[in-house]
């Protein structure tokens, strides 16, 4: 990034601050949730029986260190075999896209994720943890997806 989409992205910390929001469930569980940038369904999630069914459900909302972070947390919880990808994808970021991307095309040479149509889909993760992220997990494309009852009904059938 140049010097002043680094100034631009210190602004938004500092007059946006967005803090980081997941919720933990069951630790048995194989099945992680990502509600992308739906902030409401997080929170529904958080006090629904979903919550008992799935070990960590969060937020993404940044292509690069939202996934970095996303891809770090899950290849550590070599449990978590599933991911859930729901809700509303950020407009301009398009993480949800990007993670779909990095999933089936991982990154090149330069670390950018292959075929994202992000503005910044750099990683810090190296391709060692991207292929190890690939193969431990299934991401179950449901992008747009907002009802806690259509989750609940998706999760029961996987058990």
């Amino acid at each position: 990034m140049n010097l002043i989409e680094n100034i631009a992205g210190e602004l938004c910390r500092i007059l946006l601050p967005i803090e980081d929001e997941m919720f933990f469930g069951n630790p048995k569980s194989n099945i992680a949730i990502c509600t992308l940038s739906s902030m409401s369904l997080l929170k529904d999630i958080s006090k629904s029986s979903i919550i008992k069914e799935v070990a960590i459900a969060g937020r993404l909302l940044s292509e690069n260190k939202g996934i970095d972070s996303l891809v770090r947390s899950v290849i550590l919880n070599e449990k978590i075999d599933t991911i859930i990808l729901c809700g509303k994808d950020t407009l301009g970021h398009k993480p949800g896209d990007s993670l779909l991307c990095l999933y089936k095309n991982g990154i090149n040479a330069d670390q950018k994720i292959i075929g994202s149509s992000s503005p910044h889909p750099i990683l810090t993760v190296t391709k060692k943890q991207v292929s190890k992220f690939q193969v431990q997990v299934k991401i179950i494309n449901k992008v747009g997806e907002t009802s806690i009852s259509q989750l609940k009904t998706m999760i029961e059938t996987m058990r």
